[in-house]
């Protein structure tokens, strides 16, 4: 009671804070964040009170509690980011209950959520503010992994509206591209078909402002980003870091490194940062200085997430 007291002032104390001139954008892979209830099309078994990861609602409020806290601290340099894109998200209800049952709720987000096929139900999403963000549109890419004899990934989630401050269109993409697990030869197949159809949404959109952000399961060089960089500017590093310190958003066996991008438009360049920030804050970090995870395998650790957030500024 008294840890969801301190957090619900935080947000609160960020919500009073009001940014001008400039509008952070943020993603944050949350590390699975489902409900408590089974849905019969997916395989979300482990995710129960009963399953293997004894998903229970105690563990599933302090998450979406953990969320908040996330977004309150890089609300903290001025405001509430004007969007925050995630994925690992499972429904609708998850998103209900974060931006109006929990202390996010201060912040007054609407949100953007499709469902895809991914087998285990986890897709992207959008939160966005209403009064900065006036939303035109909406549209769920399928990447046809299925079609190809490869396991069926996360939609791409395309969303565009207008800034309300300058009326300019921006079109953003959300995605999560397929797991470097398994096969090698299978999952690269996946992730460059991912990449494929991203590059054919792009190019309907040529001389627009856009924004990309996700998790590519990839480095910074990985082939999967050719493609992608013949029409967009990364806003990441391009040289992995491979250094025992935070210096990434994902740390593999020690070794940090970039597999979450921002990217965008050659037309963004004049209001973008060119540098992503990553949001590394102590409280992310367990005393081995690696991202406190929610889950260790089966093991219940109790932390955020497995991968550290990023957010650009916009002018």
């Amino acid at each position: 009671m008294a840890r969801r007291f301190f957090l619900l002032l935080v947000v609160f104390w960020a919500a009073s804070r009001i940014l001008v001139g400039a509008q952070k954008i943020m993603w944050y892979n949350v590390e699975n964040v489902f409900d408590t209830q089974h849905d019969s099309l997916k395989n979300d078994w482990d995710f129960l009170p009963e399953g293997s990861y004894h998903w229970t609602p105690w563990r599933y409020w302090r998450k979406l509690d953990n969320i908040s806290r996330v977004i309150a601290a890089v609300a903290e340099q001025g405001g509430w980011p004007m969007m925050v894109g995630m994925c690992e998200v499972e429904n609708d209800t998850v998103l209900r209950d974060l931006t109006l049952r929990s202390p996010l709720r201060a912040a007054k987000y609407s949100y953007v959520h499709t469902e895809g096929p991914d087998l285990r139900g986890v897709d992207c999403c959008l939160l966005y503010q209403p009064s900065l963000f006036r939303l035109q549109g909406i549209e769920s890419i399928t990447v046809p992994s299925a079609e190809y004899g490869l396991r069926p990934t996360r939609d791409i989630l395309h969303v565009w509206g207008h800034l309300t401050r300058t009326d300019s269109l921006l079109h953003v993409f959300m995605l999560h591209f397929p797991s470097r697990a398994g096969d090698s030869k299978s999952s690269t197949q996946n992730r460059m078909l991912a990449a494929e159809t991203l590059c054919m949404a792009l190019d309907k959109l040529q001389g627009q402002r856009v924004l990309v952000m996700g998790d590519f399961n990839a480095e910074p060089g990985d082939p999967v980003f050719r493609p992608i960089q013949q029409r967009l500017v990364s806003l990441i590093p391009q040289k992995r870091k491979e250094l025992k310190k935070a210096q990434g958003t994902y740390c593999y066996q020690g070794l940090w490194g970039f597999i979450d991008h921002m990217l965008v438009s050659p037309s963004m360049l004049d209001c973008c940062e060119p540098r992503a920030h990553v949001a590394n804050f102590p409280f992310l970090l367990t005393e081995k200085g690696v991202p406190w995870r929610t889950f260790q395998g089966p093991a219940y650790k109790g932390g955020y997430s497995d991968h550290l957030p990023l957010f650009v500024e916009i002018r």
